[in-house]
């Protein structure tokens, strides 16, 4: 059945007391033109005011599945995360365990200067000097001048790497004089005071 658009400008002419013998194209003209004034309506006066609220919802639930998803491959991986953390806290506890307490500090300028004259250096100076606080240790340097040859030097250096306790070499500085080889340098060793607790 076709669609006569004539019979729509018969509109201004019809009465509203008379809807049931008005022509269908009219009918189904105001029909639509009525459901677009209700869906506008509803539109404004209830579903948009609802959008902002919509949006906040759905972007709270992708945090909320992110962060569902972080916890799932946390608690999917719980025993290698264990594993991992008992591992650690143990070569934490042994790199402690190699750090000096206040108590061995004082042997340990006894140990460096065994290692020295074992590999055939004389020392001309060997002293503690101002500790150095750090955010997590103390820093213990040592000023160490020695005399010898430069295989000596490296002995000296090997044998301080394999003291038990843990000591580092800094700022190296070789001289000659007077016929001789001297060596100037700074040792520094770390104290944590959770080294203190473990005594």
């Amino acid at each position: 059945m076709a669609f006569d658009f004539n019979k729509l400008k018969e509109l201004n002419d019809l009465d509203f007391e008379q809807i049931a013998i008005w022509p269908k194209e009219v009918k189904a003209f105001v029909a639509l033109l009525c459901a677009l004034i209700v869906g506008a309506v509803c539109y404004y006066t209830i579903i948009d005011g609802k959008l902002p609220v919509l949006d906040a919802s759905e972007k709270k639930e992708k945090e909320l599945r992110t962060e569902f998803e972080a916890k799932y491959r946390i608690a999917v991986n719980l025993d290698a995360y264990a594993q991992q953390l008992a591992q650690i806290e143990e070569d934490f506890s042994s790199m402690l365990k190699s750090l000096p307490t206040s108590n061995e500090t004082p042997g340990l300028l006894d140990d460096v200067t065994f290692v020295g004259t074992d590999a055939g250096l004389s020392f001309k100076l060997i002293n503690w000097q101002q500790e150095v606080p750090k955010e997590f240790y103390t820093e213990l340097p040592i000023q160490i001048e020695v005399v010898g040859g430069y295989h000596e030097f490296g002995q000296f250096t090997s044998n301080v790497a394999n003291l038990p306790r843990i000591v580092t070499l800094h700022d190296f500085e070789i001289t000659r004089a007077e016929g001789e080889l001297s060596l100037r340098m700074q040792a520094k060793t770390y104290r944590s005071e959770q080294t203190e607790g473990m005594q």
